[in-house]
Parts: structure tokens; C-alpha cells; sequence
């Protein structure tokens, strides 16, 4: 295998030539970026990531959205936790520090003093933010903030991005190509299920011409389906589930504790359609396909499990993501007939189900 830079001008890639399955294949990957309109949120500051904990965990615990996703899984629910429950206690431990600096100050200096413990407080969370490559916790919280602000609707800004995106899947399918393969991970998943829509609605896809499909990876969709606003969303997985111009596999596994692992997300949104030809949903089985001491290794790093799916195996099976998006067959031609899980979850959860306003 050989990896070259990007090939053409314009959105940051990389080209790839190798011999998979004794053939010459050759792939060029393209990055349709999103993270800097919720990197843009984090400059707001600490006291607007504290007012965004509190409106986001009022908006899924109060249209009683939280408690319908636990229903699914329960371990990707307390992983959503995660960034309230640090943030909170880098709060706790911060006032803490500084209520005990003051009083010691009270006791021992002078009362006029004690105001350095607000100083205290202050200084721990600039900290904790500045740490925050180590723990995540405000990447994450402005990211579900970002997903959850118009209670599912997709703000203006997402949806021009999204067109950039849905141009460029256009562009994809005008070049001589076989395949146009789009892959979304975790929250890019719902992304890339809107961009799709939005492309088969708009154009035909030649006969002759490139094959269009959809790999999601360790998948969070019902995180923004089950809310009230998002019947952009679900009308698009409605949509997407119906068509069969394109194959979509959706591969997760119980061990990424940041998905919503084996859970049909067009099904558990309540918005299947009569005839629902996709997604083909099963697990990479990380157990299994990782060797004992990698899965040692790992299984207690959850971002670094959630992001496994992009990352090599010790022993593949039906999932390898290389063979996937740079071999021979295409997705359709791979897994297309491949049947789901016996153990994914299709039973309707959402207790909203419009894709109409």
C-alpha cells in the first residue's frame, strides 16, 4: 500500500495505491470537516459552558428524552453523562478549594482577604479548561449543546455546512469513479444521513455511473432524533431507510460505550418506512476482532474505543474498515445482502415521531 497526499486541489485528503484482494485499486479519501462550528461555541468561555450544561441536561430531561435513551442503552447514556458529571465536579472541587481559602484567610489574615477564594475558584476551572485534551469534557458538553440548542432543529449555520457537504458528494459522483462512499462516525452519522438525503432527492444517479453508498460508524442518531425539533432528521432517515438507489451499513459494537450500539436507528426513532430496505446493522465485535492484549489494552478508554471502527484489527471479519473503503467491491457488492444482527434493537422508543412541522 502506498499513501500519497490528495491528488487535486481543494478540501484536505489523502490518495491511496495498494493490491487488496489481488486487485489494483485506487482511492482518494476526502475530509468534510464540521468540528469547527462547535470549537467556534467553545470560545465563549466557562461561565457560557456552564449555562449551556444547564439548558442542555433541561432539554433531554424534560421532554423526557434522557429516559427514553435509556432504553436503548443505558451505557451510552451514562457515557452522554460524562462531560456534566466532570464538569460538575471540577465545579465542586474548585469551590471547595476556594470556600477553603477563604476561611482560612477569615481566621488567619483579615476578612478583607477572603475574596482571594473567588480568585481560587476562578484559577481551578481556567485550569481544568486548559487540561481539557485530557478530559474532553467541554469538547463534548458544546458538542451535545450544539446538537440539542434548537431542541433538534439544525441551526443555520449546520445547514449551510451541510450543503457545502451535499455539493461535494455531487462533485464525488461526476468523476470516473466506481464508488462514492460516505462515512460517518458518531455524531457525523446524522450528518451525513441529512447530506444523503438531501443528494438522492436532487439528483439521479447514472446506471452506469458511480455507486452511491453509506457507512455509519459507531452511530449517537437517536441523541438528536428523539428530540421534539428534529424532524429534519427523521424525515431523513425515513427517507434514506425507503431508498434503494443506495446500500447503508451500519456497523457499532457493545463495547463503545459512546454508541448506541446495534440499535436500528431509523426503527428506534419511530419513523420506519412501509417497505425499509436499510440499515444493514451489525457489530465489529471488538472482542472478538481485537486480540486479548489490545482489547486489554483498551477496553477501559472509551474514546479511544469509539473511535476503534477507523482503526485496524488483529482479526477482521465481516467489518475492516481498510478493506471497506479503499478494496476492490463496493460497499453494496460486500454487505449490501448482508442480514442485521439478530440482537439489534428495532422497537420504536421515541416518543416523537413528526417529519412534518
Amino acid at each position: 500500500m502506498v499513501l500519497h497526499p490528495k491528488l487535486s486541489s481543494g478540501r484536505f485528503g489523502w490518495h491511496v495505491e495498494a493490491n487488496i484482494e489481488g486487485q489494483t485499486v485506487r482511492t482518494d479519501f476526502e475530509i468534510l470537516p464540521w468540528s469547527d462550528l462547535v470549537r467556534s461555541s467553545m470560545a465563549q468561555g466557562i461561565v457560557a459552558t456552564y449555562k449551556q450544561l444547564l439548558t442542555t441536561v433541561w432539554i433531554y430531561v424534560a421532554n423526557g428524552s434522557l429516559r427514553r435513551l435509556a432504553r436503548l442503552r443505558k451505557g451510552a447514556v451514562l457515557a452522554a453523562l460524562y462531560p456534566v458529571v466532570m464538569l460538575v465536579m471540577q465545579l465542586a472541587l474548585a469551590v471547595a478549594l476556594g470556600a477553603g481559602m477563604a476561611a482560612g484567610l477569615w481566621e488567619m489574615v483579615s476578612p478583607w482577604l477572603a475574596p482571594l477564594g473567588v480568585v481560587v475558584v476562578g484559577g481551578v476551572l481556567v485550569l481544568f479548561r486548559r487540561l481539557d485534551s485530557r478530559f474532553f469534557a467541554y469538547y463534548l458538553m458544546h458538542d451535545y449543546a450544539f446538537s440539542a440548542q434548537a431542541n433538534g432543529a439544525y441551526p443555520a449555520a449546520l445547514e449551510a455546512r451541510l450543503a457545502v457537504f451535499k455539493q461535494a458528494v455531487v462533485e464525488g459522483l461526476q468523476r470516473d469513479v466506481d464508488e462514492v462512499l460516505v462515512v460517518g462516525h458518531s455524531s457525523g452519522a446524522y450528518l451525513a444521513v441529512s447530506v444523503l438525503a438531501d443528494v438522492l432527492r436532487t439528483v439521479q444517479l447514472v446506471r452506469n455511473g458511480p455507486m452511491l453508498n453509506f457507512l455509519s460508524l459507531g452511530q449517537v442518531v437517536p441523541m438528536v432524533s428523539f428530540l421534539p425539533n428534529a424532524m429534519r432528521l427523521r424525515g431523513d432517515l425515513q427517507y434514506l431507510a425507503g431508498c434503494d438507489q443506495m446500500a447503508w451499513v451500519d456497523v457499532s459494537a457493545l463495547g463503545d460505550v459512546c454508541a448506541f450500539a446495534l440499535c436500528d436507528p431509523v426503527a428506534v426513532s419511530g419513523v420506519a418506512p412501509v417497505s425499509q430496505y436499510w440499515p444493514v446493522v451489525f457489530s465489529a465485535a471488538f472482542s472478538q476482532t481485537l486480540s486479548p492484549a489490545r482489547w486489554r489494552r483498551i477496553r477501559w478508554r472509551i474514546l479511544r474505543v469509539h473511535f476503534q471502527y477507523l482503526c485496524a484489527f488483529d482479526c477482521p471479519n465481516d467489518y475492516d474498515y481498510f478493506q471497506i473503503t479503499a478494496g476492490p467491491l463496493t460497499l453494496r457488492q460486500r454487505l449490501g445482502s448482508r442480514a442485521s444482527s439478530p440482537s439489534c434493537i428495532t422497537e420504536a422508543v421515541s416518543k416523537y415521531t413528526a417529519v412534518l412541522p
